[in-house]
Order: structure tokens, then sequence, then C-alpha cells
């Protein structure tokens, strides 16, 4: 989600197989994408999943096949950032998980009531279609206190939310949130209103900012103090700990040296960028199976830094440039995690779930196996 997480990229396909504008998508409202007919075999799957765990494990499904190797003995909701895929609907529904829609939509589009009810309008028609549980609002945009996109935005969830729970009963509706409620990255949205007014919020504890500095340093994707900071924010400012689910990252940055000092402290070039929480960092995402292939053949090996509780390493390129990479793995998740139980959290997520190494491997297997174990506190 956001510049890194990219949520904005494969999530909704019909946009992307159309070619809609948000007035030609309205336009397909009625016309209906899949037959009515249930995909699956047993035809009871494709019902609405009615029922809520106490502790929600939230997954986002981003590419390829790996959905079948989750684990699915916890796994709660599966939010699809893929084209709609029947078989793994049917089987999230037989695992008792709801599959749910993305939506995402240009503020500006919907502060037009009208045009809002049209595109609500059509995203229930499209869930419906395809037998799903709900839908996640992944906004994401810049919004000033009390514009006209900041209360469109707030209505956008109301009525989503009374229209999905209207008619899908049992529906999800969650929105997905920075790390921080103080105008993160410019978005100064309604926090109190939209959690009251959704399921609940999947928090993005991850592209947080580096600490502030005469010169920029390298550092944790999700730095252990900075993270439960932003969940202590959002329970001060009045939100129900059980509205919020932590969001963890499956995924790291790969930064270029400019030096690498003894003490491992990786000095960065600034370049001009706009908007973005690493605004003045240049960084490459890396995922976690490419992370641990890489690891055992760079410079330091796994390296643990005890005041932002995240590992690192170093290596060299091909062209001599010397790197530092920063990720998360069961160690640091799992002291995030711990804190779901004890500031009473719905429950914990991460973006995203195709980024680990499913593979026969037997390391890889294992090292998959302990990202998964680490969800649960």
């Amino acid at each position: 989600m956001g510049g890194s997480r990219a949520h904005c990229g494969a999530g909704c396909y019909v946009e992307r197989m159309y070619g809609c504008t948000l007035l030609g998508l309205l336009l397909f409202v009625g016309t209906p994408l899949y037959s009515s007919e249930c995909p699956c075999s047993d035809p009871a799957l494709c019902q609405p999943i009615k029922d809520s765990r106490d502790f929600e494990v939230y997954v986002f499904h981003v590419r390829g096949k790996d959905w079948k190797n989750y684990d699915w003995a916890h796994v709660t909701t599966v939010a699809i950032f893929a084209p709609y895929e029947p078989e793994l609907m049917c089987f999230a529904h037989s695992k008792g998980a709801r599959y749910v829609l993305k939506g995402d939509v240009p503020l500006k589009d919907i502060v037009d009531s009208g045009n809002r009810t049209a595109w609500i309008a059509e995203k229930v028609r499209l869930a419906k279609a395809q037998y799903m549980d709900g839908i996640n609002l992944d906004i994401e945009q810049a919004v000033l206190p009390q514009t006209p996109e900041y209360y469109a935005l707030t209505a956008l969830v109301k009525e989503t939310t009374e229209a999905f729970h209207r008619e899908i009963p049992g529906s999800q509706v969650t929105f997905d949130v920075a790390w921080a409620p103080p105008c993160v990255a410019h978005r100064c949205y309604n926090y109190t209103g939209i959690a009251e007014l959704c399921d609940f919020l999947f928090v993005m504890s991850y592209d947080e900012p580096p600490e502030r500095r005469t010169e920029l340093i390298a550092g944790a994707n999700a730095p252990f103090n900075q993270t439960i900071t932003g969940y202590e924010q959002f329970i001060k400012i009045g939100i129900d700990p059980k509205k919020l689910v932590m969001g963890v990252p499956w995924y790291g940055y790969d930064y270029v040296c400019l030096q690498l000092t003894e003490d491992n402290r990786c000095k960065l070039k600034k370049i001009p960028f706009q908007g973005a929480e690493r605004s003045n960092v240049a960084a490459n995402q890396v995922g976690y199976s490419t992370i641990m292939k890489q690891i055992n053949d760079s410079l330091s090996g796994r390296l643990w830094d005890d005041v932002q509780k995240a590992p690192f390493y170093n290596y060299k390129d091909a062209k001599g440039n010397i790197h530092q990479v920063w990720y998360d793995d069961p160690q640091s998740i799992s002291l995030k995690v711990a804190y779901v139980k004890i500031l009473g959290l719905r429950g914990v997520g991460m973006w995203h779930g195709d980024v680990l190494d499913y593979s026969d491997d037997p390391i890889a297997r294992q090292q998959t196996e302990d990202m998964w174990k680490a969800l649960l506190p």
C-alpha cells in the first residue's frame, strides 16, 4: 500500500481489463461480468462467510498461486489485489475465510454524491456476482482537513459499509490507514469517524520515515518504538483497539550506501521526490524470499539493531557498490505482534502473502513457516 506497498497496482481488475474511467465503470452497472452460476463444486461454498473469529489474520493476495500454501488454519480474510480467482474464492470459503474486493477511487470523483452512490453500487454488484464477502478500501490519497474530499471520504466509508452490510449479510468493510494518525503522508482523515463507520482499520505499519538526523542514514522499515507509538496514538484519539489490525511488512528496503562506517551506519544520498514517506531516500523494495537467498552471500550476514529492533545486512553489488538491506523477520515481527495482545488489538496482517518462498526446499519451508507463526501473539 502506498508508494512502496503499491496497493493501487493489481487489485481493481475491472478497471484494468476494460480501461474504465469512473464514468465508464458506472456504465457497467447491471451488466454481470461472470455467470451467476456458482463456480464451486459444492454450491454451499458460494454462500458469504458470516461468522467472525476472535483473532483476525488479514492477508493481501497480489499474485500467483502461492495462496494454496497460506496458513489457512489461521487466515480469516484474503483481500484480493490480483485478478479474481473463482478457485481461490471457493478454497477460502471452504476454510471459513472471507474473500474481499479491493476498493480505490479518486476522491475528487466521489465528492459528488451521485457518483459516490453509483461507485458503491457497482462494487456491491461485483462482489455479489463473484460471491465475495466485502471490500477493503485502499484509498491512500492526501486529504486536507475540512475539504470536500475530507467529508466525501467519510461519507464513502459510511455509505459503503451500509450498502455492503445490507446487500451481503455478514460482509466486511475495512479501511487502510498509515502507521500513525496525525496527517502522515498528508492523509488528514477523520480517523475516529472512519473507524466507527467501518468494521475495522488495517494499519500499515511500514514505510515509516527514518529518524530525523543531521544526515540520512538507512534504517528499519518498521522500527519498533515508532510502530507501537502509532497504535498508542490511534487509541489515544478514541479509537477502540478492537477496530485496529496491525499490518506488518514481509519485505524490506535495499539502500545504496554513499559510505558505510565501521559501526554499520549506511550514509545515503538525498534525491528530489515529492509526497512519499521516504521522499529523499533512494531505496528498492525487496521481498522476504529474495532477502533470505541473498543474506547468506552478503558481506556481513544477519546483523541486529537493538534500538530499532530490526535485522539488516550489508552486501556488495557487481559494480562494487556497498548496499545495506533492512527488513523484518520472525524476531522483529514477533516483538511487534506481542503488542497486539498487550494493547487489545483485533488482529494482525501483512503486506503481502506472496513474497515468501513456498517451494519444497526444506530451509525455505522452515523460513516460511516461521514467518506465519510470527503473526500469532
